[in-house]
């Protein structure tokens, strides 16, 4: 049973920060950018392709999803305080958001453990599921304008 920390304390402002270093590195920023610009999958064959090793978003979905996956396991599992933590790391749920529809094949294509993490902030974690709620409200919102 993970028992969840109550208060936020130093350590968690020096992750919080190491974590925020890692987000201005040019690859990661610039794959952050990608996911969040140019990757709306309107069905699962459209996130298959994406999964494909020559697609020219494959590298940037892999690294940002397992950033975020990386970031939100500091919550679940009480490394840091969840509250604390998630007022300045919801990006990763837009991620989660657009492929949320198709989390049944993802997980049977690569495994049960894909997002995970960013299942539990979702859905599991108080803070989370009130800053999801906003941010899956967003991405429908988005992806209705493209069409």
């Amino acid at each position: 049973m993970v028992v969840m920390k109550t208060t936020p304390d130093h350590h968690d402002a020096d992750l919080l920060l190491k974590v925020y270093d890692l987000r201005r590195e040019a690859l990661l920023r610039e794959a952050r950018r990608a996911i969040l610009r140019d990757f709306w999958p309107k069905s699962w064959s459209d996130l298959q392709e994406v999964l494909k090793s020559e697609h020219p978003l494959n590298a940037h979905y892999r690294q940002v999803g397992t950033y975020w996956e990386m970031v939100y396991s500091f919550a679940r599992y009480a490394v840091v305080h969840p509250g604390f933590w998630l007022e300045t790391n919801g990006e990763g749920l837009f991620l989660f958001a657009k492929v949320e529809p198709f989390l049944p094949q993802l997980r049977e294509a690569n495994g049960p453990a894909v997002l995970r993490n960013a299942e539990w902030v979702a859905h599991e974690c108080a803070e989370g599921r009130v800053i999801y709620e906003r941010i899956k409200g967003r991405v429908a919102k988005l992806a209705a304008a493209r069409g």
